[in-house]
């Protein structure tokens, strides 16, 4: 099987950064892997399967493929219908993750791009510059830098490199400091005084020693507290790209805020806030960071929230298309006319045999044996191999402690979960299941309800079609409304909405409505109790829209000659001055080119697969792909 995915090319230089030791590595199989994820919003964030680390599901296309045979497809997930009547095409989605680009809309509706490097001038008003510096160069020998250097590239973490200053005023002691920040990045320093001499100490931010001490910085009282920028991130998550920005700091992840997590197998721009730290501090990352850039820097007074986007530009190419120009015409007509049913996408529901609605159905059950038997079972399809032997221990022995010492990581579900149960005993399994993070837990809750929501769309479609009907749910406000049969005839299908189950919505009052009861009923969960023993698990619900009509729709059919090229002019690329893609008009390949803008809390992928026609599940766009490269 050929690889399709080349390795991904390093933006920026290369410099011993903290996080090459948990780099990930790409992903050698074309799939789609995880769509974006928009934001809060009243219909809760969009999140990803949490059984394992990011990455640890990355393996070769054979074994991914293996995998992928005991996955869940559309069907599995209430995934039943499309709008539109035109004839569906096969293209393989995301084979580089360089054909998805997501670009965040801020909260004043501009697309957020990545265009400029440069330091805001208020930065330069921090420390005064002497009015004839010498060069930074001729600051430090050439011995120093080769021992910043070091210290740089983690050979010694833990020490320092001390610098006496022979001609001490404060300017030459400025210069030196800038001089280490500017040329060894992550690197950190301060004066100390020793026997009547000044020396400045150098040492690196991930230290231990730097974390437990962290040096505070002078911030003038007129510049905002919080310094925005714009992260511009290839082939990693939100968070993890979060986290190696906050190591490298040595600031906890929860000092920065965001709108909204976008995808790991993308590439993704973004706005970011981050509290009291310099643009020069995080613009020196620039020449160490890979597949990360930093930039459109500017201080304001608040933070940013999850939610308070507009939503989000999408830049997609569907590679090896099938379709006929006239096909593509009318697929494209339809999703800028009429939209694509708003389902959940199946990032929603895991990718193993073991789909994240099972646990939550278990956990709203108040069935908590099921609940750790869900998640630390052996199940078919491939896996990591001390997963494997970690569920075999389990099977086992059931002792949490003999499976824990099967992995490496114990930051995956089933380690937080196998800590918890040794710590609290099988006995107290809700205190033990509470060690694993909160979002995390929520999301398998979350998971149950968007099976039931895509569920009852697809009945709800199937039954009364495109148009509003006497029952339906509309919205005033915050406040859910039936619609009388009059109402009805004054209201698009475009204004209709269903809810996710909870003990604070109304359902509609057709017959589509009496079946959430139920589904739920034979789920074994009661819908007029909606709330848990443990409160985090109550459900209050929600009302999401069944029909999206994306903005900004246009679309080309391009062709190609090297499936290796990337097909997208990157924000990064353009910074580079690297010349935008040639396109031939003839090629040995066809390829989609779409653009789109969504709304928060909605799926990319659903709007792809409307105009494909076609199960945009990991399984089936495995084989796909597997049939396509073989």
């Amino acid at each position: 099987m050929a690889e399709s995915e080349p390795v991904p090319a390093q933006i920026g230089e290369k410099r011993g950064c903290p996080e090459d030791e948990q780099e990930d590595t790409p992903s050698k199989k074309p799939r789609v892997e995880k769509d974006h994820k928009n934001g809060g919003h009243s219909l809760k964030d969009e999140e990803e399967e949490p059984e394992c680390e990011a990455g640890d599901r990355e393996e070769d296309g054979e074994t991914f493929a293996d995998m992928m045979k005991h996955g869940l497809t559309e069907l599995d997930v209430g995934i039943l219908k499309y709008v539109s009547d035109h004839k569906g095409f096969s293209g393989i989605l995301k084979e580089r993750y360089s054909d998805f680009v997501v670009h965040e809309i801020n909260k004043q509706g501009k697309i957020v791009h990545l265009d400029d490097l440069s330091i805001p001038a208020e930065v330069a008003e921090e420390v005064p510059e002497p009015q004839e510096p010498p060069q930074e160069s001729d600051v430090l020998t050439e011995e120093q830098k080769k021992q910043l250097g070091e210290l740089q590239l983690f050979k010694n973490k833990e020490d320092n490199v001390s610098i006496e200053v022979m001609d001490d005023t404060k300017e030459k002691r400025t210069l030196v400091h800038k001089a280490i920040k500017t040329q060894f990045p992550g690197l950190e320093t301060k004066t100390e005084e020793r026997d009547g001499r000044k020396f400045i100490v150098a040492y690196h931010a991930a230290g231990k020693k730097a974390l437990a001490a962290p040096r505070k910085h002078f911030w003038p009282k007129n510049r905002g507290s919080f310094c925005h920028f714009v992260l511009y991130k290839e082939n990693k998550d939100t968070m993890d790209a979060i986290n190696v920005l906050s190591k490298f700091l040595r600031l906890r992840p929860n000092m920065f805020s965001y709108m909204g997590t976008k995808d790991k197998r993308a590439i993704t721009v973004q706005e970011i806030a981050v509290l009291k730290i310099t643009a020069e501090r995080l613009a020196h990352l620039n020449k160490c960071l890979m597949n990360l850039k930093l930039g459109n820097f500017c201080y304001k007074n608040h933070p940013l929230k999850l939610g308070e986007l507009q939503g989000n530009h999408f830049t997609v190419v569907i590679r090896n298309i099938s379709g006929t120009d006239e096909q593509v015409h009318q697929a494209l007509t339809s999703l800028k006319q009429t939209g694509f049913i708003n389902y959940y996408g199946m990032q929603r529901f895991g990718t193993t045999a073991v789909p994240t609605q099972q646990v939550g159905r278990a956990i709203l059950r108040n069935d908590w044996k099921e609940v750790v038997d869900l998640i630390l079972k052996p199940r078919p399809g491939a896996e990591k191999e001390f997963l494997v032997r970690c569920r075999e221990e389990w099977a086992k022995t059931q002792d949490p402690e003999a499976a824990l010492k099967k992995l490496p990581n114990k930051r995956c579900v089933e380690g937080q979960l196998l800590r918890g149960l040794s710590m609290y005993g099988k006995k107290n399994i809700v205190t033990a299941f509470g060690l694993i993070p909160r979002n995390n837990r929520l999301m398998y809750i979350h998971s149950y309800q968007s099976v039931v929501w895509n569920t009852m769309v697809s009945r709800r479609i199937e039954a009364f079609g495109l148009k509003a009907v006497e029952g339906d749910l509309v919205l005033k406000g915050t406040t859910a409304h039936v619609l009388s049969a009059e109402e009805a005839e004054n209201r698009s299908i475009h204004d209709i909405v269903m809810p996710l189950p909870g003990f604070d919505v109304i359902y509609p009052s057709h017959h589509v409505g009496k079946g959430y009861r139920e589904l739920l009923t034979a789920d074994g969960l009661d819908i007029d109790n909606m709330r848990h023993k443990v409160k985090d698990y109550s459900l209050a619900g929600a009302y999401r829209r069944i029909i999206i009509r994306p903005s900004d729709v246009s679309w080309e059919v391009i062709q190609y000659d090297d499936p290796r090229i990337s097909l997208v002019h990157s924000d990064f690329e353009k910074l580079e001055n690297k010349p935008a893609p040639v396109f031939n008009k003839e090629g040995k390949y066809r390829a989609l080119r779409m653009e789109f803008s969504l709304p928060p809390s909605t799926y990319a992928t659903m709007a792809i697969r409307e105009v494909l026609k076609l199960d945009t599940s990991i399984k089936k766009q495995t084989q796909l792909n597997t049939t396509w490269f073989n």
